[in-house]
């Protein structure tokens, strides 16, 4: 018997659109290395704020961008980003970072200084043994990895999503940051060609799992 084939899913959709509670769960089921693409934006804009940075100055930004050391650590099944050797605390999830993470993700030069990081994450499931690996965020199936072994797009009624979240005891602002995602020049927030879309709106959780997970199961299972 051929062994199992090292999948990548590629999950992609906007705030609150089920994309992290479907991915962990694939993660578990599967046994695949689960990658936060917006934990690392988050991450990356909290070190950025830090240091006294807007997204504004595009020169302080370019400044501030090469001295941020990127490594990861393997939590469980999770691939966390580590900034100079230290994991980002409960600052990502600050109002001011919810502000900021999509003005600085606009930015080509932020994103090209994670392309290579995030796409390093499948090495990094490879060397830990997983099966793969789920990686969620905006451009996962557009940019980062295009030939991923499935592409998702999930979506909801912004409505809905600002419920989630709120439910969540997070003030995000959703709309608005679908609209900069959307229309950003440079890896916009878009459901790539050939991808599988859902909309999540009226789904459970267990529903949503199960609709992404079954191609998935059936490829596994193929002799």
């Amino acid at each position: 018997m051929a062994p199992a084939p090292f999948i990548i899913v590629a999950i992609d959709g906007g705030a609150a659109a089920g994309k992290s509670s479907a991915a962990r769960a694939l993660s578990e089921r599967f046994n695949l290395l689960h990658a936060d693409t917006g934990s690392y934006y988050r991450a990356v804009t909290a070190a950025l704020l830090g240091r006294q940075v807007a997204p504004t100055d595009l020169t302080a930004v370019q400044a501030a961008l090469p001295a941020l050391r990127l490594t990861t650590r393997i939590e469980g099944k999770s691939a966390r980003m580590e900034i100079d050797g230290q994991p980002p605390g409960n600052e990502i999830r600050s109002a001011a970072v919810n502000d900021a993470v999509s003005h600085f993700a606009a930015i080509p030069e932020v994103r090209d200084s994670l392309l290579a990081y995030q796409r390093g994450q499948a090495d990094a499931a490879r060397a830990h043994g997983f099966a793969g690996l789920v990686m969620e965020g905006r451009d996962i199936g557009s940019v980062i990895f295009p030939d991923a072994t499935f592409r998702f797009f999930l979506f909801a009624d912004p409505a809905e999503r600002a419920k989630r979240r709120a439910r969540e005891g997070q003030q995000d602002t959703v709309a608005e940051r679908d609209r900069i995602d959307s229309s950003r020049k440079t890896a916009p927030l878009t459901c790539p060609v050939g991808a599988f879309s859902l909309d999540t709106t009226l789904l459970t959780l267990h529903q949503v799992v199960e609709r992404i997970a079954a191609p998935i199961a059936a490829l596994l299972a193929a002799p």
